[in-house]
């Protein structure tokens, strides 16, 4: 394989080392959050810049409010909690008071999918790709590591408008190299291949990468693209590949409805119509479990990708 690693990291940690070199190099960038300080590794921005950060307690509609306010007199600030009250909670703070006004706001979501594990249901989120990517101006990020995550954290920053910024709780491989440059809607090449496209973001990167490792073994060339930006979607990078391969399989972390993959199939209709698999939690919520366990029965590993990829292969013969 191309891409090893020899740590592993949250992709939360990420956004905290991102926003802690935000606090020394952009004087405009501020902090809220909603009692997740730990969760969301904010306390090195805290240490550095005690003066921007906002403690706004269980009040997440209160703080995306707050968020909008400053960003009038030329804030940058960065709204964090857990993906689920980031979306669902506030979606009507996030339409009204930033989406519409295309406000500066930078939404840092962590603990996004099934992955957040043992607790459960009731605060992982499967849908909010998609609600936030159907706000009109809204920039959605889905980063696949540590490294990755803070070079999303760095450019968010740098981008006017809007952004909804997602990450994760478990420990994942750190394999994107940390001089990859980050640009906003630009797709990653990550492995170049022959016989099946592999579009994925977020945590389903590395898997693809695994999948990709034992298809080869069987004679299966698969071309690896790592889509970190769901919105706006790169379409020319998609495009150029199924020219080539004729098959596509996408790869996520959340409900097949209204996702990456779901965007993809927008595109392949619009403009190249192309065979499709979805790995995708299907139409379901979560529940408590480790994210291997998890990831395992929602169909969304390694094996999932590996299952999909030969499907299409037969489905296309």
């Amino acid at each position: 394989m191309k891409y090893t690693y020899t740590e592993k990291k949250d992709t939360r940690s990420g956004f905290g080392a991102g926003l802690a070199e935000l606090a020394d190099t952009n004087p405009n960038v501020v902090a809220l959050c909603a009692d997740l300080i730990g969760s969301l590794k904010m306390e090195k921005f805290i240490e550095k810049a005690p003066e921007r950060f906002f403690q706004t307690g269980i009040a997440e509609a209160n703080m995306m409010g707050l968020a909008a306010g400053l960003t009038i007199n030329g804030k940058i600030p960065f709204a964090g909690t857990f993906a689920n009250f980031a979306t669902s909670r506030v979606y009507d703070q996030i339409r009204q008071s930033i989406a519409y006004s295309n406000k500066n706001v930078k939404i840092a979501a962590s603990h996004a999918g099934v992955t957040l594990g043992e607790d459960g249901a009731t605060h992982q989120v499967l849908e909010d790709i998609g609600m936030m990517k159907m706000l009109p101006g809204m920039t959605v990020i889905n980063p696949c590591d540590y490294n990755q995550t803070k070079a999303a954290t760095l450019a968010a920053a740098e981008h006017e408008g809007p952004v909804y910024l997602r990450f994760g709780r478990p420990v994942v491989p750190v394999f994107i190299p940390e001089d990859m440059p980050f640009e906003i809607g630009k797709g990653i090449l990550l492995q170049e291949g022959t016989d099946v496209t592999i579009v994925a973001t977020g945590h389903l990167v590395w898997e693809s990468l695994l999948a990709a490792d034992e298809l080869e073994k069987e004679g299966i060339s698969c071309e690896i693209i790592n889509i970190h930006t769901i919105k706006p979607l790169d379409e020319e990078i998609i495009l150029k590949s199924v020219e080539k391969t004729g098959k596509l399989v996408s790869a996520e972390e959340h409900n097949f409805l209204g996702g990456l993959g779901e965007s993809i199939a927008g595109v392949l209709a619009r403009r190249r119509p192309t065979p499709q698999e979805f790995v995708a939690v299907h139409d379901t919520f979560g529940e408590s479990g480790t994210p291997a366990e998890l990831m395992k029965k929602y169909q969304i590993d390694a094996e999932a990708v590996v299952k999909a990829v030969k499907k299409i292969i037969e489905r296309t013969k």
